[in-house]
């Protein structure tokens, strides 16, 4: 929008209080058309003169409240909310008449879809030595980790303790960096910009590389303990490689005794790249939560119906539903039975219509 006569301003959590007031009351008046933002956006103080369009981006980030509280600042404004894996109940939403979507079902120019194994403990030295031999090739690698430092509760290698180990044996002629989410946005920034310009070859790192970057190179991520995470998460994680022309690869190493479930996400992520796909497996195993509440994931309080098994007979009553409001308004907004599903709709289904 370079060229274009739009104000933009960023607002962010952490504003000194003076700029932070500047921006509100440009916002408040109109002078500011677009705002771009963090979960900052959010809070009461934020005010709009007149809110049109809403989008969301990476909306598996955000809770429904959230989503509602944006939406109503405005006069019912049009929302589009992006995310390479649906939620189970947006999908569930979409799929069932009350979500319009579009699908982005190819990958850029020249770009090749990750290749993805799991892995257990027994193929560590195995993985290993895949790594080492591509980062003698001259390409870099992410390893992940669920947690940052030792918990008694969660059994978990931490990222701080490996990032030392690593470098120290497996990765003694590399160079190993570290990124976490207790370091401050200047240490996170310097630690990225290493990685970038390849003063780095191993970033070991928490989820918090889940989005926003991009380092082409990168074409090996390894996992660990890949069945504690969702597979929205895992999806997310996988596409930080594959984000140039060479082939990249993604491990998923897996912990013995692992749950069944924990087994169908890691089985869903070797088959496919399809984050749609991913999310429909992602709604059969959790379920599409709670259509008239928060819950985003979990089985509906329905009395016999499936969404997944009875996905033909849903949209079929999906029809009839609409098909019994239009002879409904046939007789005007003074139908009794209307009447009575508007004043009861804002009370028990206000939150149905947020995606």
């Amino acid at each position: 929008l370079g060229k274009a006569d739009y104000k933009i301003a960023l607002l962010k959590g952490r504003l000194p209080i003076g700029i932070r007031r500047k921006i509100l009351s440009k916002v408040s008046d109109g002078t500011v058309q677009i705002v771009v933002g963090t979960h900052a956006v959010f809070q009461k103080s934020v005010e709009f003169q007149s809110l049109g369009l809403v989008v969301i981006d990476e909306q598996h980030r955000f809770g429904v409240i959230q989503r509602m509280d944006l939406q109503q600042k405005g006069k019912r404004p049009d929302t589009l909310v992006m995310t390479a894996t649906p939620i189970p109940r947006s999908l569930a939403l979409t799929l069932y008449g009350d979500l319009d979507f579009s699908v982005i079902d190819e990958l850029p120019p020249g770009r090749k879809p990750v290749l993805t194994h799991v892995r257990t403990e027994a193929d560590r030295s195995k993985v290993y030595q895949e790594v080492v031999s591509r980062l003698r090739e001259g390409h870099q690698c992410y390893i992940v980790y669920p947690l940052v430092e030792e918990s008694e509760k969660v059994e978990a290698r931490a990222a701080k303790e490996m990032a030392s180990i690593l470098q120290k044996t497996v990765f003694a002629a590399f160079k190993v960096g570290l990124l976490h989410g207790r370091l401050t946005s200047e240490e996170k920034d310097s630690v990225m910009q290493r990685f970038r310009r390849h003063d780095l070859d191993v970033l070991v790192a928490t989820t918090v590389i889940e989005v926003g970057v991009d380092v082409p190179n990168a074409t090996l991520m390894v996992i660990e303990h890949a069945n504690r995470f969702g597979l929205s998460q895992l999806h997310q994680l996988r596409g930080r490689v594959g984000r140039g022309s060479n082939q990249s690869s993604c491990f998923l190493m897996s912990s013995e005794g692992s749950s069944s479930e924990a087994r169908q996400r890691l089985d869903i992520m070797q088959q496919t790249n399809d984050g749609f796909q991913i999310s429909e497996k992602d709604l059969e195993i959790r379920g599409p939560g709670d259509f008239v509440g928060t819950k985003q994931s979990g089985l509906p309080q329905f009395h016999f119906a499936n969404l997944v098994r009875d996905r033909v007979w849903l949209r079929r009553a999906c029809r009839d539903a609409e098909q019994w409001l239009e002879e409904e308004l046939q007789g005007g907004v003074e139908s009794a039975h209307l009447k009575e599903m508007i004043s009861d709709w804002e009370h028990r289904f206000g939150l149905f219509h947020v995606g």
